[in-house]
């Protein structure tokens, strides 16, 4: 992508988004500049990110790095199949609130004075929604809503309300409007089809895996005490794998996990090494058989082993 040219303003989003690849990078995440000017984008426009990609590219770990990197707290809210709204906004403390009625009746008569007190703040239940729009301290707020996807055409439709006006209304309190919104970053993994309004509604980027070079960068970041001579090799062997028609790609979480496995063992990349730690890359039944009946074999000779 070609910088922008022009004065001394021009450079300023550069500088910016550069300064967020440095950020990230010193997390412990390796952003490439496309991903970093989408992240700061999204903060001067005060829009949600839509992060698509296979599972294990790292999704996830966007949100965990972009809020260690900019000292925001982190709310994160996982979907699921039947994610109800109280769930994600708010619920009573029904145990509580019943306890205080208890408590106020055996103290003698009580009155409209004990609904105020049981349907007051101390009684609510905080749910990650609310959270990130109304955070108990100062700290800015990156909220991170996982597999989006995986939740209801239903739920779907709140999150457009709420990320629409970043307001909650709490019928026995009122409207609870944020003061400074919360970054957001949704994340799916393509299990259905997410609706164009929600689309339209984020700046949207698509994670691939990584390049082979760039998961060499990851991997040395994440499991230091690995040789570079390893990393290269693992990497490299990854990458053949990913070509090779798998039912279970490996995702980067896949190769991080089995490059700390070689590493505790003596840190060789040999067949038998190969062979024996295949199921810290291999996920399914029908591809580890496969990957250990020759191919993981062959594939170690075509990185350079054997």
């Amino acid at each position: 992508m070609a910088e922008p040219a022009g004065g001394a303003d021009d450079t300023a989003p550069a500088d910016a988004v550069a300064s967020l690849v440095a950020a990230l990078g010193g997390t412990g995440y390796v952003a490439d500049r496309e991903l970093a000017l989408v992240l700061h984008l999204a903060e001067v426009l005060e829009l949600p990110v839509l992060l698509e990609g296979e599972p294990g590219v790292g999704k996830t770990a966007v949100a965990e790095a972009l809020a260690a990197a900019t000292g925001a707290r982190l709310v994160r809210l996982q979907c699921y199949e039947g994610l109800a709204a109280h769930h994600a906004l708010y619920e009573w403390d029904y145990a509580r609130q019943l306890l205080a009625i208890r408590m106020a009746e055996a103290r003698g008569p009580v009155g409209e004075e004990l609904r105020a007190e049981v349907f007051s703040p101390d009684f609510l239940l905080r749910r990650p929604l609310l959270e990130a729009i109304d955070p108990q301290d100062d700290r800015p707020v990156v909220l991170l809503v996982d597999e989006v996807d995986r939740a209801d055409q239903e739920f779907e439709a709140l999150l457009l309300e709420v990320l629409g006006q970043f307001q909650v209304t709490v019928p026995e309190l009122g409207t609870i409007v944020a003061t400074r919104r919360p970054r957001v970053v949704l994340t799916a993994n393509r299990t259905r089809a997410l609706s164009d309004a929600l689309r339209r509604r984020c700046l949207y980027h698509w994670l691939p895996y990584p390049t082979t070079d760039r998961e060499v960068r990851i991997v040395e970041a994440l499991v230091p005490g690995a040789s570079e001579e390893l990393v290269r090799r693992a990497c490299a062997l990854v990458a053949q794998v990913r070509a090779s028609g798998y039912r279970k790609t490996p995702g980067v979480s896949e190769t991080v996990d089995w490059v700390r496995a070689l590493t505790a063992l003596d840190g060789s990349l040999d067949a038998d090494t190969v062979h024996g730690t295949a199921g810290c890359l291999v996920k399914d039944a029908a591809d580890l058989a496969r990957f250990r009946a020759g191919d993981g074999a062959r594939l170690l000779r075509a990185v350079g082993g054997g």
